[in-house]
């Protein structure tokens, strides 16, 4: 089994970092490997508190359109530098020092849309926090979920954040799911959407035996 002999931090920026770490194979052999993080330093890595704290959060929730009599989704879509395009996702962010997941997603969607959030009850298996792409970083994201309302704003939006709120129904989730570029995480759910009956959205999240 390899093991970790040593870190070395190789960048110092505010929201994500480079780390190498030193490997040792059960023969001896030793490589490297390069991880990303959120952490600020190597005692903060996950490799280091072995906790799995949440560093982001991601918030599904549910827009009632009661002119429609419609349930939509609340998606943004965002232009993402590494892709030099747009991408639809869930609207997300990173959860600030001392700030519990569930109340970093309240924040979030009302910066991110001008929407307000009720959050609905879930049980932890459905909102802890899971790794996102553990080939790379250590990063791990909670998940929310309640109904969105409210009149959709950017007025809350970073200067650095090209974010436009989408609302969409089946038909335009259907849309999206053919034909744009679409975040993993909200692709499944998008998915398990179009498969859902109307008004039993959320019943998935009922802890069955």
């Amino acid at each position: 089994m390899r093991r970790v002999e040593s870190i070395k931090q190789t960048t110092q920026n505010k929201f994500l970092n480079m780390y190498e770490l030193d490997m040792k194979s059960d023969t001896g052999k030793h490589s490297t490997y390069f991880v990303a993080s959120r952490a600020k330093t190597t005692e903060e890595l996950k490799i280091k508190t072995r906790q799995n704290k949440a560093d982001g959060v991601i918030i599904y929730s549910v827009y009632r359109d009661e002119k429609e009599k419609k349930e939509k989704l609340v998606l943004i879509r965002q232009y993402r530098c590494p892709l030099d395009d747009y991408i639809y996702e869930f609207p997300a962010g990173l959860v600030d020092e001392g700030e519990d997941f569930k109340m970093a997603g309240m924040r979030e969607l009302k910066e991110e849309t001008g929407l307000d959030f009720q959050p609905i009850d879930a049980a932890d298996m459905y909102t802890k926090p899971y790794f996102t792409t553990i080939g790379m970083t250590d990063e791990s994201c909670g998940t929310v979920y309640g109904y969105a309302s409210g009149v959709p704003s950017k007025e809350g939006q970073e200067e650095n954040e090209e974010i436009e709120i989408v609302l969409a129904d089946k038909a335009e989730v259907r849309r999206i799911l053919k034909e744009e570029n679409v975040a993993i995480m909200c692709a499944y759910m998008l998915m398990h959407f179009l498969n859902t009956p109307e008004g039993h959205v959320f019943d998935f999240l009922q802890e069955r035996i």
